[in-house]
C-alpha cells in the first residue's frame, strides 16, 4: 500500500464522510449500505429496541473504537448508559451488524471479530435476504434457529418478526 493514501486517526475523527465510512489502520472503508432490505432491517431494529427498553440508546452507525486503530460503524449500536465522549471508545453492549448483497464473508467476520476483542457483550448478525439470525461469540457465528433472538443481564429480546417485518 502506497504510504500517501493513509489518512491520520486525527484526520478521520474530525471530517463529516457522506456517506460514513469505517476507519481500518489509516484506510478508509467503504460500508455497504443503502438498500431497501439493509434499511428496512435497521429501522425495525432501532424502533423495537427504543420502544421497548427504557434507558437502552439504541443508534445507528456511532463510531466506535474497536483498536487503537480501527473505528467501525455498527450499523446499530446498543449502550446501557450515553457515551461520555464524542464517539464511543468504551465497548458497547450490543452491536448489530446488517448484512447486504456485497458484503464478503471474510470482512465481515474481521470486524465481528474485533467487536467480541474490544468486550462488546453481544453481537447479532442479521442477513435480510436470507431471513437469517446469528449470534457471534468467542470466535464462533452461530444461527438462530428460533423466532427470537436475545441478549443477557439485561435481556434485551427480539423476535423474528420485529427484525423482518415489511
Amino acid at each position: 500500500m502506497d504510504p500517501e493514501t493513509l489518512i491520520p486517526l486525527e484526520e478521520y475523527l474530525s471530517t463529516s464522510y457522506d456517506p460514513d465510512v469505517e476507519y481500518v489502520d489509516g484506510v478508509l472503508v467503504e460500508r455497504h449500505i443503502g438498500d431497501w432490505p439493509h434499511s428496512s432491517v435497521q429501522s425495525n431494529i432501532l424502533f423495537a429496541l427504543t420502544a421497548r427498553y427504557r434507558g437502552v440508546y439504541a443508534v445507528p452507525g456511532l463510531r466506535s473504537q474497536t483498536r487503537s486503530t480501527r473505528y467501525r460503524l455498527p450499523d446499530v449500536c446498543v449502550m446501557l448508559a450515553l457515551p461520555k465522549t464524542r464517539y464511543l471508545l468504551d465497548a458497547a453492549f450490543l452491536a448489530v451488524e446488517i448484512l447486504s448483497d456485497d458484503d464478503r464473508t471474510s470482512e465481515t467476520l474481521e470486524k465481528l471479530e474485533e467487536y467480541d476483542r474490544k468486550g462488546v457483550a453481544h453481537i447479532w448478525l442479521i442477513d435480510p435476504r436470507l431471513g437469517k439470525m446469528s449470534i457471534y461469540s468467542g470466535g464462533t457465528l452461530s444461527e438462530v434457529r428460533g423466532d427470537i433472538i436475545a441478549t443477557s443481564n439485561p435481556r434485551l429480546e427480539l423476535t423474528r418478526d420485529d427484525i423482518f417485518r415489511q
